[in-house]
Formats: C-alpha cells, structure tokens, sequence
C-alpha cells in the first residue's frame, strides 16, 4: 500500500499575515528611500537653478568683490583644496595607525576599552568644541597662527580622526581571523601578516571611511571661525603658515550680505561649486579604492 505523500494543508492565515507584513515593510522602506532622494534632489534643483547665470569662469577665478556680478570665489577653492590636503595627509596614517594597534596589538583589559569608549564618544563631539581646541592647542600653545592653513587642517583632522579610526577598527576587524591563523601558520610575522593579509583585505573599507569623513571635513565652517580663519581672503595661500579662508566661510559671509544678489545668486554659485568639488575629491578616493581592492 502506497504512503499517503500529501502535504498537511498550511495555516493559510498566518501566511497572509507574514506576506503582508512583508509587503508593508518593503513599502515602508521604498517610503523612506524616496523621502530621502525627493527631499535632496529639491534641494540641488532650487539651488541649481538659482545658481543659473552666476556660476561661470569669471566666477571661478576671480577673487571675492563687493559688486555681486564681479564677485569671485578661487582663493576660497584654493584654500579648501589646501586645507584637504593637508587633512587627508594627517589623518589617513593617524587613523589606520591607531586602529591596527588597537585592533592587532592592544590587549582586552580596561585602558584599551577605555580608549575605545572615548574615542567613541569623540565622534559625537559637537565641531565648535574642536574649533576651541585647536585654538588652544595650535594657535595659543604651538604658535601655527590664526587662520592659517596648518592651523585650520589640524583642527579639521581633529574632528574627523576619530571617524577614521573608528571606519578602520571595523574594516580590520571583518578580516576573518582564520587567514590570520594561516599566515601565521606559514611563518609570517605579527608585521608580515598585518602588511600581506590584514591591510590589503582591509583596505576598501577603510578608503570608504575616509572618504565620508573627509566630506564631512569640507564643509566644516565652526571649527575655522574658532580659530579665527577670515571669511574673506583677496589672495592665494602662498606657504602653510599663510592666512586662508575657504568655501564654507566664504559662502557664510556671503549670505549675511544685505543684497538679494548675494544671498540667492552668488551663494547658490559657491555651494554648487562646494558639492562639485566635493564629489571630484570622493570621485577620485573612490577611483584610487576600487584600483586597489581589484589588485586585492
């Protein structure tokens, strides 16, 4: 006699319950994806077309003017550039720095969590207490000078370092632990396998990182106010220790002019210009990133 291979008849109930949740949960999340890319997309094109007529070469390079329609903003885009530069040189070694010890050579005890916790907490920090702190450390104790182009990376890669270290613990520690085991299994090192295994795997996730906080750099304005960097600047920084203004701070000056010309055409100028050189440089670091992680 044949077994009966028929299925049991499913509770048909709780499956329509679980299907509508789930429908509901994909629409809820389709809701929050587009609130997000209409809510952004208004702002560019408000900005785009107020922009319309303002942003061209004599624009670009130009130095900043009273009149409106000979206003420039080069010494600001070059200060900026500068300022990333420098940021970028200080923070990037910093940061994957202290997050290979912590991860690769710190012990678990108290002093390494404690770090971890405020390194947590730095992030969190508001920017205008990293404006005072670079005005006590680099400009009051160390003499860089106020508003200088040192002055302002340094109080910048201040902000953003511990975003750094954090992005780098995490991109360490996915590394499986079993192709750690396995270098060291052929003999290789703490530093062979850290340089051969860990870095290499490691590495896109700390470029992206770094390239979030290093947008976040870029529109920074407190930290420059704080230490007194000027809104206005008629010249190129010639040398690190030269006063430098750049495009957050000129924007905001900008706006508190009194003419409409100012405040609508001119300012949506510099801040289109602001987000096109913000996404060349994440363009750029995203290049480099992917390069290295097909090597890999």
């Amino acid at each position: 006699m044949a077994a009966d291979t028929r299925d049991e008849p499913v509770d048909s109930g709780f499956g329509q319950i679980s299907r509508t949740k789930d429908v509901a949960f994909r629409l809820l999340a389709l809701a929050a994806t587009l609130i997000g890319i209409v809510s952004l997309a208004a702002l560019l094109l408000n900005v785009a077309v107020d922009a319309v007529g303002w942003l061209d070469w004599q624009f670009l390079t130009n130095p900043p003017h009273p009149d409106p329609y000979q206003a420039g903003f080069l010494p600001a885009i070059v200060g900026s550039i500068a300022i990333m530069l420098v940021i970028a040189l200080v923070t990037f070694p910093l940061g994957v720095g202290a997050a290979i010890y912590l991860e690769e050579y710190a012990g678990d005890g108290y002093l390494t969590k404690f770090i971890q916790l405020n390194i947590a907490n730095l992030a969190g920090v508001p920017s205008v207490v990293y404006g005072l702190l670079g005005l006590g450390l680099f400009v009051g104790l160390f003499s860089i000078g106020y508003g200088s182009v040192l002055a302002a990376a340094f109080t910048v890669a201040l902000l953003i370092l511990p975003i750094v270290i954090i992005s780098a613990q995490e991109a360490i520690r996915s590394v499986p632990d079993s192709q750690r085991q396995a270098s060291y299994g052929m003999g290789a090192t703490k530093w062979q396998t850290i340089r051969n295994v860990v870095l290499p795997r490691a590495m896109p996730g700390i470029m992206t990182g770094t390239i979030l906080a290093l947008g976040r750099a870029i529109g920074e304005t407190a930290p420059l106010i704080m230490i007194a960097a000027p809104t206005t600047v008629f010249g190129l920084p010639n040398g690190p220790f030269s006063k430098v203004s750049a495009m957050p701070l000129q924007i905001y000056n900008w706006a508190s002019y009194p003419q409409t010309e100012f405040q609508y055409g001119v300012v949506a100028a510099g801040v289109v210009t602001l987000l096109v050189v913000l996404l060349t440089i994440n363009s750029i670091a995203i290049v480099i990133r992917n390069r290295y992680q097909q090597r890999t």
